[in-house]
């Protein structure tokens, strides 16, 4: 089997590309040539960049493929050069969307396929609605043969999952707990969330690639395994030696202080959600999430540590959860002294 992977050297799609070559897979990856030490052995390299349309046209004028997979497809312009791209040159053509494209908050926190999706408060999840109708009407007027695919939190060896942490230096929240800092957490910390592991996250998108059956349909691949932010972040610390001290603030507050947080957190990370992944399970009945969180966060704290010159404190970010506490611990104060 003949497959693309535009992008293919993120996160997630680093993971299934590793699996893709294992299980025999022709694997081609075209994209820019940036993440050179994620690209698995035994791949084809196309170095381009999709969004130059017309070059990206040139560079594969000959080639068709059994499968096409953008992995950084973000709004709908994204999917209509696909679909000028890849019409006609593939038997299957995946697009990533999100878990986050589910409706919030949800009326039911069992999320399936079914639920509708509707986020009005993260353009980033509206953008990926928007391609995906987009997708299914171009699948239903021509036969554009989409399928679909909403991941939820996934993460790999070079993650550290948690609800609020600097985007720059992703060890800063480590670096907090190695100081016996307070460890924000928005709300209260026990809304239900699922990490899911790269590796497993592979096994089940591998199962769909080539699949006629899954043409036209839309899949949620995430773990079975439910926690909460506490949980997660205590698990974080477990894994690197520390006991964190959690300090609990609302979300509204935090979103006040820190408005650029508002889409991420009500429009996804504060919400609970349970995914049923029955749909996946049946067309790939192989697929068994089998990595647990604190299994799957040790590995990361371990990658982390050979790799020290990623060991990092953001010091903006750090004082910025300095002040969050102090202006919260100081209103508290106030109003006890207004009693």
């Amino acid at each position: 089997m003949k497959v693309l992977f535009i992008g293919g050297t993120g996160t997630i799609s680093s993971a299934v590309s590793r699996l893709a070559i294992e299980r025999g897979i022709e694997l081609y990856l075209l994209n820019r040539g940036n993440r050179t030490e994620f690209i698995p052995g035994g791949a084809h390299i196309l170095q381009g960049d999709i969004r130059d349309e017309e070059a990206t046209r040139e560079l594969l004028k000959d080639k068709f493929f059994d499968a096409v997979v953008n992995w950084i497809s973000f709004v709908p312009e994204h999917a209509e050069t696909d679909i000028r791209l890849f019409a006609g040159k593939t038997g299957q053509y995946i697009y990533i969307s999100s878990a986050s494209a589910y409706q919030k908050p949800p009326a039911s926190p069992i999320i399936t396929e079914e639920t509708p999706l509707i986020n009005p408060y993260w353009e980033y999840s509206r953008n990926k609605i928007a391609s995906e109708e987009r997708l299914f009407a171009e699948y239903a007027k021509s036969g554009f043969p989409v399928t679909v695919v909403r991941p939820s939190h996934t993460y790999g060896d070079n993650s550290l999952p948690s609800i609020f942490n600097s985007r720059k230096h992703t060890w800063s929240i480590v670096e907090r707990m190695r100081q016996g800092k307070k460890i924000v957490i928005p709300g209260d910390g026990t809304s239900l969330w699922v990490m899911t592991h790269n590796t497993d996250f592979a096994q089940a998108f591998v199962g769909l690639l080539g699949n006629s059956k899954a043409v036209g349909e839309a899949y949620t691949i995430t773990s079975d395994e439910v926690l909460t932010w506490n949980s997660i972040t205590r698990l974080l610390g477990e894994a690197a030696g520390y006991e964190p001290e959690l300090v609990h603030l609302s979300t509204d507050f935090v979103t006040s202080c820190l408005p650029e947080l508002h889409s991420e957190l009500v429009g996804d990370k504060i919400n609970s959600v349970i995914f049923d992944n029955s749909k996946i399970k049946a067309l790939v009945p192989e697929y068994k999430a089998v990595k647990s969180f604190r299994e799957g966060i040790r590995e990361s704290v371990q990658w982390y540590l050979r790799h020290p010159e990623l060991l990092k404190q953001d010091e903006e970010w750090d004082r910025c959860c300095d002040r969050l506490i102090a202006a919260h611990e100081a209103g508290v104060a106030h109003f006890r002294q207004s009693i």
